[in-house]
C-alpha cells in the first residue's frame, strides 16, 4: 500500500536568489490566469492537449517560461476546468432530482488564480542533490540551494524515497520560500487480525470529533470546539467590518485575517487527529460519509418579499449557526486522521451517517423525537435510553464501522467508503444497520455515561 505524504522544506537563499524566486513565481501565475482565459474563450475546455497545442508558444514568448513549465501551465488549466465540470454535472443531477435550486455559478467566468504558487515536476523542473541541497529551475537557469526541514522528511528523501511533483510556496508574512515535496511511502497491507480494536469518530460543531469503541476500554474522547469557533467568530467580525471599510489596506488586512483563521483550523483539526490516532494504535477507524452534506442538509433562509428584502425568518442565533456550519473544515480533519492512521499501522474508512445521531444504539428506534430541540442530550422514545448525544453518533459509526470489518474478516475485501451512487445498495446497507444493537454488558466502563 502506498501513502503520500508532503515535506515541507525550507530553502535558504540570498536576496538575489530570492528575488529571482519570486518573478518565476509572478510569471507562474499571470501564464495561469492567460491559459483559464483562453479556455473560457474556447468553450470552457478542458482538454489538456488542445490547451498545450492553443497556448505553449505564447507562454514561451511572453512569459518565458521553460519548455517544462509551458506544459505544466495548460494541464492544470485543464485539470481546474475539469473539476468545473464535474460540479456542473453533479449539481445538474441534484437540480434536476429536487435536492437543490440553485444554479450553479462556478463556470460563469474564467478561474482567477491568485495564488502564485508553482508547480515543479521531479527531475526536471527540480532535483535533489548531496549534502542537503536542491537544483530549482528559474527563469534565468538553475539555482542550486540548501535546504532544512523535519529530521524524519530529510532522511527519507535522503534514503531514496520515491519522490513526486513539488511546490514553490511564498510565504509572504516571513519572507521565506519553502518547497513542499510530495513523498510516496510504501506500507505494508493491513490484514483484520491487524486491527483487533474498531473505533468510530463522530464530527460535529459544538463537540468538532467524539470518539468510541466496542470494548469501552478508557473513556471516550470528546473534543470541545467552543474555544475555537469563538476565535472564529471573532475573525468573521472583524472581516465583516473591514469589507464595510472597503479601503486596500483593510483589503489586504482581510485576506490575513483568512490566512489567521485558515491557519487556526488546520492547528486545531491536526491536534484533534494527533491525539485521536495516539489514543487508538492499531484500530479501524469509521467516519462519516459527508460527501454532499451541505446538499442533503438544507439550512433556514431569509424569505424574500417581491421588492427583493427580506423578512426575518431566521434569528440571528439561526443564521449565526449556519455560517459555522458552512465553514468548518471537517472534510481536513477526517483528512487528517486517515493519513495518519496510515502511518500509524491503523487504516480509516467511511461509513454511511444517516441517521447515526437519531439511531438508539440499545433497541434501534430511529427518530428525530429523539433529540429534543436537537440538543445534547439523547433520549430514546422507545427503550428511554439515555446519553449524551455525540456519543450515541458515536457508538452508531462503531457499530457500523465493526459489520464493515466482519465483512473484510469474511471475504478478504475491505470496503473503505459506501458507494451512495446505488440507492438499492444504500438502503440495503440502512437495513442491515437497523439491525446492530449495542450491548452495554459488553462495555462496563461506559455505563456510567448513560442510564
Amino acid at each position: 500500500m502506498k501513502q503520500t505524504i508532503i515535506a515541507k522544506l525550507k530553502l535558504h537563499t540570498t536576496s538575489e536568489q530570492l528575488a529571482q524566486l519570486r518573478n518565476l513565481q509572478l510569471a507562474y501565475r499571470d501564464a495561469l490566469n492567460y491559459v483559464s482565459r483562453y479556455a473560457f474563450e474556447h468553450g470552457k475546455m478542458s482538454s489538456k492537449r488542445r490547451l498545450q497545442e492553443g497556448t505553449y508558444q505564447e507562454l514561451r514568448v511572453l512569459y518565458a517560461l521553460p519548455a517544462q513549465m509551458a506544459c505544466s501551465v495548460p494541464r492544470q488549466v485543464g485539470a481546474t476546468y475539469k473539476g468545473l465540470w464535474t460540479k456542473y454535472k453533479k449539481h445538474a443531477a441534484s437540480r434536476k432530482a429536487g435536492v437543490t435550486k440553485k444554479r450553479y455559478k462556478g463556470l460563469d467566468q474564467p478561474p482567477r488564480y491568485l495564488s502564485p504558487t508553482v508547480t515543479y515536476q521531479q527531475g526536471r523542473d527540480y532535483g535533489f542533490k548531496t549534502e542537503q541541497r536542491v537544483s530549482v529551475l528559474t527563469l534565468s537557469g538553475r539555482l542550486i540551494l540548501p535546504y532544512s526541514g523535519y529530521e524524519r522528511h530529510v532522511a527519507l528523501i535522503e534514503q531514496g524515497t520515491s519522490i513526486g511533483t513539488a511546490q514553490l510556496w511564498y510565504d509572504q508574512r516571513k519572507k521565506r520560500f519553502y518547497l513542499l515535496v510530495a513523498l510516496s511511502l510504501e506500507l505494508p497491507d493491513p490484514e483484520p487480525g491487524d486491527l483487533p480494536q474498531v473505533v468510530g469518530v463522530d464530527v460535529g460543531r459544538r463537540y468538532l470529533a467524539v470518539t468510541s469503541t466496542t470494548t469501552g476500554s478508557g473513556d471516550p474522547l470528546f473534543f470541545l470546539g467552543k474555544e475555537a469557533v469563538a476565535q472564529a467568530d471573532h475573525y468573521t467580525r472583524l472581516r465583516k467590518r473591514l469589507q464595510q471599510k472597503g479601503t486596500r489596506g483593510a483589503m489586504r488586512k482581510v485576506r490575513a485575517i483568512e490566512q489567521r483563521e485558515r491557519r487556526l483550523k488546520a492547528e486545531t483539526n491536526h491536534c484533534i487527529s494527533k491525539r485521536i490516532i495516539h489514543r487508538h494504535p492499531a484500530s479501524l477507524i469509521g467516519l462519516e460519509e459527508l460527501t454532499d452534506i451541505r446538499e442533503r442538509t438544507k439550512p433556514k433562509k431569509h424569505r424574500r418579499t417581491k421588492q427583493g428584502k427580506s423578512s426575518e425568518l431566521v434569528s440571528p442565533k439561526q443564521r449565526r449557526e449556519n455560517r459555522r456550519r458552512s465553514q468548518w473544515s471537517f472534510a481536513q480533519l477526517q483528512a487528517m486522521i486517515a493519513y495518519k492512521a496510515m502511518l500509524a499501522g491503523s487504516v480509516a474508512i467511511k461509513v454511511d451517517a444517516d441517521y447515526s445521531s437519531q439511531a438508539c444504539p440499545r433497541c434501534g428506534h430511529t427518530a428525530r423525537a429523539n433529540r429534543p430541540v436537537k440538543g445534547l442530550v439523547f433520549v430514546c422514545q422507545n427503550c428511554h435510553y439515555t446519553l449524551h448525544a455525540d456519543l450515541v453518533g458515536a457508538r452508531n459509526l462503531v457499530l457500523r464501522t465493526l459489520l464493515v470489518w466482519q465483512d473484510w474478516a469474511r471475504t478478504g475485501l475491505l470496503s473503505v467508503a459506501p458507494d451512495t451512487s446505488d440507492s438499492e445498495a444504500k438502503a440495503a446497507r440502512l437495513s442491515r444497520y437497523a439491525e446492530l444493537r449495542w450491548s452495554p454488558d459488553a462495555s462496563p466502563s461506559l455505563q456510567r455515561w448513560g442510564h
